[in-house]
């Protein structure tokens, strides 16, 4: 079944004409970092667009106020400031809110500290812009935030879905392919967790040409005929997954370090986070081997071109993937 997916990815392709980056554009980024005596340290970073900042302004529960914040600079990514906010009562029970987000298809973090050490984090969408501060955030605060964080991460990162799409395609078998996808779960689960927690200290950037790399070398796997592929990559393609599952949950971990994690929950954030990165990826999964599913049924003449579909995917996947890894060595 898996033949009748590579004419999703052509289009895919087409519809993506100079298109780089691996993820999506990035988030809006608010801060506020207690300084106690009811004083907070505000830092604001909105996307820029097209050399401009995006129009969207970060708004303080009505309690807070502040001097004038000093125009936004940019500083090679997004536009940045900052300003000292006085919240006489504190920030609980007020309302954070991100203005002209519902006019965006992007997101903002939200990062802020009930008392010094005491970090807290949520997300907020064009569909939810506002949000008001939890005197104590509870157990279903964390989670739904942080397993909305790891959906997000991973169905943005087009390296991770790219890799789990080659290896969709690769691995034909549907027990062998469950097993690869479990493995695959189970080695980004154990590197996020020891990446997070602070076991491991790799810098991102090699991390980031070595996931491109993976793609590459999936893109060559599926390639080749049947026949000539590597026995290592056919009969224990879970092997090859986990291997690459190491790395990948490096990726996923550099993401969560920027997050940022709760003081005093960072267990139950970590899960959450995981759990979210998860789902995503069956969903991602479903939906290709759904739609795959639907173009065998209407189209059954896909069959006798599924070879030559197969190959010219492949030389796509690998097409990017390979960009990836050199935009990402030079800019080591």
């Amino acid at each position: 079944m898996k033949r009748f997916l590579v004419p999703l990815f052509a289009i895919f392709a087409i519809c993506l004409p100079g298109y780089a980056p691996a993820h999506a554009l990035d988030p809006g980024y608010l801060e506020l970092a207690s300084m106690g005596q009811e004083r907070w340290r505000v830092t604001w970073r909105a996307p820029d667009v097209n050399g401009r900042k995006m129009p969207i302004e970060a708004r303080l529960p009505a309690n807070c106020s502040h001097e004038p914040s000093p125009s936004p600079s940019f500083d090679g990514r997004a536009w940045t400031t900052g300003w000292i906010a006085t919240c006489p009562g504190g920030l609980e029970s007020g309302v954070i809110e991100i203005v002209g987000l519902e006019q965006t298809n992007t997101e903002t973090l939200v990062r802020y500290e009930l008392e010094p050490g005491q970090t807290q984090v949520r997300r907020l969408t064009s569909t939810e812009t506002a949000f008001t501060v939890p005197e104590n955030p509870g157990f279903l605060d964390i989670l739904s935030s942080y397993v909305a964080l790891g959906v997000t991460h991973i169905l943005e990162g087009l390296d991770h879905l790219l890799f789990v799409f080659a290896l969709v395609l690769l691995v034909r078998d549907l027990s062998r392919l469950l097993w690869a996808i479990t493995a695959f779960t189970v080695a980004h689960s154990i590197t996020l967790a020891s990446a997070t927690l602070g076991w491991l200290n790799i810098p991102p950037p090699p991390v980031e040409a070595v996931i491109a790399l993976s793609i590459v070398f999936l893109a060559y796997e599926l390639s080749l005929s049947p026949e000539n592929r590597d026995p290592l990559a056919t009969r224990s393609p879970w092997i090859v997954a986990f291997a690459f599952g190491l790395i990948h949950g490096l990726g996923f971990a550099g993401a969560l370090r920027e997050i940022g994690l709760p003081d005093g929950d960072i267990p139950l954030a970590l899960f959450a986070f995981n759990l979210g990165v998860e789902l995503g990826q069956v969903l991602f999964i479903v939906v290709v081997l759904t739609i795959g599913f639907a173009a065998r049924l209407l189209y059954p003449a896909i069959k006798e071109q599924a070879v030559q579909l197969e190959r010219v995917t492949s030389y796509g996947i690998g097409s990017l993937a390979a960009f990836w890894v050199i935009e990402r060595i030079a800019g080591f």
